[in-house]
């Protein structure tokens, strides 16, 4: 008699369990917070900026030496004036083109070429995040060579050096405008040897275009030198190197360059979220 109330009693509990919901089942796990733009751009940019101090100083001494160079070679045909600024602003932000776009413009085209983009799509970051942190990190590495190079060019064309401390604008904002450029180029080239090609022509175009002199260019050549965003951040440097500088119009060649570094990060951030979906 035991045994037959044990088991009714089994079957009845059996019945009873099977008759109420599985809650479990029905409702979905929660899923983690969605990680903020800032924390996020903060974490890529001290990777990216801890990468490229390993791998890109030696490129760094490059291009300063490079922008260095050209201003002892252009010391021999410009003696003062408005020239002799023109070109220690232009060699000054050269060297933020040859970094922030040229090895941008290089690096995204190698990471969409190698599958670097999946790793980066895994991963809980937002697509703006890291672009603005690798933009970030490249246009900061480019601080020591730009002072460096805007030093020593003052100093060798007898400048005065009161104004430099405009630096602390023209190379963000003139940063931010080539590094979104750069990095759009890297990741809307489809091959990485083109990404390299587009970047070398656009550190190219902000060499010749950007360290002579504006009013010694062809009227159609001074309309393509007023697309590049580099021009106005050497605009702002060079009126920095005048006895009496014209801040107002220095404010607005940095607007400029703010205006243009929003669209190309803008851009470059669309570009991601293209390149990585594929």
């Amino acid at each position: 008699m035991s045994t037959v109330a044990t088991t009714r009693a089994a079957q009845a509990t059996a019945r009873a369990r099977a008759d109420e919901p599985d809650t479990g089942a029905a409702v979905p796990a929660p899923l983690a917070a969605r990680a903020r733009l800032w924390p996020s751009l903060a974490a890529v940019y001290r990777a990216q900026l801890s990468r490229a101090r390993v791998a890109r100083i030696p490129l760094l001494f490059v291009a300063t030496f490079q922008s260095l160079g050209i201003m002892v070679l252009m010391r021999g045909v410009v003696d003062a004036g408005a020239e002799a600024r023109a070109v220690v602003a232009g060699s000054s932000v050269l060297v933020v083109a040859f970094v922030a776009l040229n090895l941008l413009a290089q690096h995204f085209g190698q990471l969409r070429a190698g599958g670097g983009l999946d790793h980066y799509a895994t991963l809980p970051v937002p697509p703006a995040a890291v672009v603005l942190g690798a933009a970030g990190a490249y246009a900061s590495f480019t601080v020591p060579g730009v002072v460096v190079t805007a030093v020593a060019g003052a100093v060798l064309y007898q400048l005065p050096l009161g104004g430099l401390w405009v630096l602390g604008a023209v190379i963000p904002l003139a940063g931010a405008a080539l590094a979104g450029l750069g990095a759009a180029l890297g990741l809307l080239a489809p091959k990485p040897e083109l990404a390299t090609l587009c970047g070398q022509l656009g550190m190219s175009a902000a060499l010749l275009l950007g360290v002579l002199p504006g009013s010694r260019l062809p009227e159609p050549v001074g309309w393509v030198r007023d697309l590049l965003p580099s021009t106005y951040g050497v605009e702002a440097l060079a009126r920095a190197f005048q006895t009496r500088p014209e801040w107002g119009q220095a404010v607005l060649d940095l607007g400029v360059c703010a205006a243009v570094g929003v669209i190309s990060l803008a851009v470059a951030t669309w570009a991601y979220r293209r390149a990585a979906v594929r």
